[in-house]
């Protein structure tokens, strides 16, 4: 297969971040900054948050929360691109004009899926979805295509950037297909390789990114990344064609007939010009649908702010909506372990001694620190409601004295 002519961006390590504000380099002086983040009047907003209520934020979501779920991020310490230096994705190109590179991509695709499948949301999507119960945090854009977020707090707006692996999307005519039952003809295509998933999960050959741990737990790879299967090749995978199409093949733009066909057992020939299914995700090289894009952008602009939470902003479709945050001067909090990139540029202009108001920059795990940030605020937020309530009993008190005085 030729290589691609993109290049995957920042693949190597990021310059260390610096710490804002410098007290945020402890846990504690972390949360206390972040609180600060979350309910200091914003100074930035067009007209300021009605009485009792607290500017609200987006939240932009990488990789590095779901690490806690048991899935690998791409530019961590154990990030697949640091760990695997062989790996590389598939483009959409090539996905778009080669059934050989079909082949590939759901091969690997079918070994792979079992540990999204049975991986879960965890302490950092819960803890936004009680940011959003706070009335913190309006609205969510994840980079990830794990469906944690909808899992976790499906009742609050997100927006998934880049798609989602729940569901295969027909190339065609667009119609969606569940994973679940996609997996299912994978497996029923290719028994041999259904064996040899079960075996591989019996091993715990995939609970892990690194090469030579694989290896050595009976998940043997060629030098391009390939798995090799004794007797059940690449070029043997099957996959099946679009449902839809295979009963009414779709027409072509200048009316003519599209023609989708299989083989004895349902898999998709490559003789058909149509009925194509492929990830719903945006895939390297593939554009980020105007809706997806607009939708984004808007919660950048209904927000007070911005919150970042485990991500390196390597992809330009999530740079660019906290620079639109930038742009719009609204504070901005980055949560990341490791470097960011060009985030110097959205902390230069602070006030060195601002506690966390103007914005903060977190050297931390997602998980180890917004469970305990929610709890610091649940408190905050059950004290300020206890006052408010003992403020409510006095003035009632105090009308029905006034009013035995007049009767």
């Amino acid at each position: 297969m030729r290589k691609p002519s993109m290049r995957i961006p920042y693949t190597d390590e990021l310059a260390a971040p610096t710490i804002i504000p410098n007290s945020a380099a402890a846990l504690s002086g972390a949360i206390a900054a972040l609180h600060q983040f979350f309910t200091a009047p914003s100074s930035s907003s067009a007209s300021s948050p009605p009485p009792g209520t607290h500017p609200t934020t987006a939240v932009l979501t990488g990789a590095g929360i779901s690490v806690a779920s048991g899935l690998a991020d791409y530019r961590g310490a154990k990030g697949t691109y640091r760990v695997n230096k062989t790996f590389r994705p598939l483009y959409y190109h090539e996905f778009l004009h080669s059934h050989e590179a079909r082949k590939r991509y759901w091969a690997r695709s079918f070994l792979g899926w079992t540990t999204l499948h049975k991986a879960k949301p965890n302490a950092s999507h819960f803890a936004i979805k009680h940011l959003n119960d706070l009335g913190l945090v309006r609205s969510v854009i994840t980079q990830n295509v794990d469906s944690f977020h909808s899992r976790a707090h499906p009742t609050l707006p997100t927006v998934e950037l880049h798609g989602y692996l729940r569901a295969c999307v027909c190339m065609s005519c667009h119609e969606e297909l569940p994973r679940d039952i996609f997996q299912n003809e994978l497996a029923r295509l290719n028994p041999a390789w259904a064996a040899f998933l079960q075996e591989m999960l019996a091993s715990g050959a995939l609970d892990t990114e690194n090469p030579d741990e694989r290896r050595a737990r009976g998940l043997k790879t060629n030098p391009d990344g390939d798995v090799d299967l004794p007797g059940a090749p690449y070029t043997t995978f099957r996959y099946p064609a679009c449902p839809k199409c295979l009963t009414h093949p779709p027409p072509t733009g200048d009316g003519s007939s599209t023609v989708v066909e299989v083989d004895t057992d349902g898999a998709w020939a490559p003789t058909s010009t149509a009925g194509i299914l492929k990830p719903a995700v945006v895939m390297f090289g593939e554009s980020i649908s105007h809706s997806v894009k607009a939708a984004a952008e808007k919660m950048v602009d209904d927000a007070d702010r911005l919150l970042v939470l485990g991500t390196s902003l390597a992809t330009y479709s999530a740079w660019r909506l906290v620079k639109q945050a930038k742009d719009q001067k609204k504070p901005i909090a980055i949560v990341n372990l490791g470097g960011v990139r060009g985030e110097d540029a959205f902390f230069v202009d602070l006030d060195p001694n601002q506690p966390g108001n103007q914005g903060a920059r977190v050297d931390m795990s997602t998980d180890e620190l917004l469970p305990i940030l929610v709890e610091q605020l649940q408190q905050s937020s059950l004290a300020q409601s206890a006052h408010e309530t003992s403020d409510c009993t006095a003035e009632v008190h105090g009308a029905s004295v006034f009013k035995d005085v007049l009767s």
